[in-house]
């Protein structure tokens, strides 16, 4: 089994201790991963929890070996962070893991790529030009042949539902100036394909959500669903995709509409993360479909106000590592 790639996020944050608590729960299961990233969090974190001193690996290939009794790390070079006090200095050492495991992923050395949360605006000082994780994965594997199915399109689920967004880290003053048929029509085909390959759905259905309240009311409290959205489902649909025309968001997510549905396409958004972080949010999951390789993400951020005391929860980055390793068991087999 190849294992898994966890990048370090950010040192001050919750990551390392987020990630030696997985490494506690999971050592048993099977689904092996490694750190990549400082030594020092890694070393300060397991001692805090009264865990075992993580283990240096020279490759990822040796994380199975030692797995059941240390959290393997491939250690980078970078500065002593201090938990809850975030430092641009780590910059390169954040974009330095995420980087590196990228390439381990992308040449077939770990199974999947799992990222621990980064904050943007730590990076942002130091010069990094990307909005988020999303579109700097996209930006690192852009040079890998891809078919039509290149994304990165985000996509968040917990409790059994599946959310991906047509626009993401945008104000709301933008969003509908961005949506267009082709950009729905584009995200629509990444997320049907991700469906079949990467969760093993033969037959995807997804539904689709209005920009407007009540889905514009027949044209009476917004067009954007009769001069857009529509035209662009029926377009989809006219390819073979299971897609719904735009539905009223607001009644698309209770236990009934989401049984369904195999994925809801949301126009922005808190459309989208709200119901998902309403259902679980301590189990959400942040994952990148239309790459080449997989990745996903627990569904919070760095939380500096707890860092280093011991109680953030792994639940999300526990779930994060399982749906990576379903994701590319499904890939590989597809």
């Amino acid at each position: 089994m190849r294992p898994l790639a966890v990048t370090l996020g950010d040192p001050a944050g919750i990551g390392p201790e987020i990630t030696a608590k997985a490494w506690a729960a999971t050592r048993s299961t099977g689904n092996i991963f490694a750190l990549i990233g400082s030594l020092s969090s890694a070393r300060q974190s397991c001692a805090a929890l009264n865990f075992p001193a993580p283990q240096p690996i020279e490759r990822i290939s040796e994380a199975a070996d030692i797995f059941s009794r240390a959290l393997p790390i491939l250690e980078l070079s970078g500065p002593d962070i201090t938990p809850g006090q975030p430092d641009s200095a780590a910059a390169d050492l954040i974009t330095g893991s995420i980087q590196l495991a990228t390439q381990l992923t992308a040449s077939g050395q770990a199974a999947a790529i799992v990222t621990n949360p980064i904050a943007k605006s730590v990076l942002y000082d130091a010069g990094f030009a990307h909005p988020g994780h999303t579109e700097y994965l996209g930006e690192l594997t852009k040079d890998i042949a891809m078919d039509s199915s290149r994304g990165p399109v985000m996509m968040l689920t917990a409790a059994g539902l599946r959310v991906a967004l047509v626009t993401i880290h945008e104000p709301l003053t933008k969003v509908p100036s961005l949506i267009t048929g082709d950009l729905i029509k584009s995200r629509a085909r990444i997320l049907n394909h991700a469906l079949k390959s990467d969760f093993g759905i033969e037959s995807p259905r997804i539904a689709v959500c209005g920009l407007n309240p009540h889905a514009g009311e027949e044209g009476s409290i917004g067009r954007k669903e009769i001069e857009m959205i529509n035209p662009a489902c029926a377009q989809l649909r006219g390819e073979g995709i299971n897609i719904t025309d735009a539905l009223p968001a607001d009644t698309m997510f209770h236990a009934e509409a989401r049984a369904g549905y195999d994925a809801a396409l949301a126009m922005y958004h808190d459309q989208g993360l709200i119901p998902v972080k309403t259902l679980d949010f301590h189990g959400g999951v942040n994952v990148t479909l239309g790459l080449p390789i997989v990745r996903t993400s627990p569904d919070h951020g760095t939380a500096f106000d707890i860092a280093g005391k011991g109680i953030a929860r792994p639940d999300s980055l526990m779930a994060a590592l399982k749906i990576a390793r379903e994701m590319s068991t499904h890939r590989l087999n597809s």
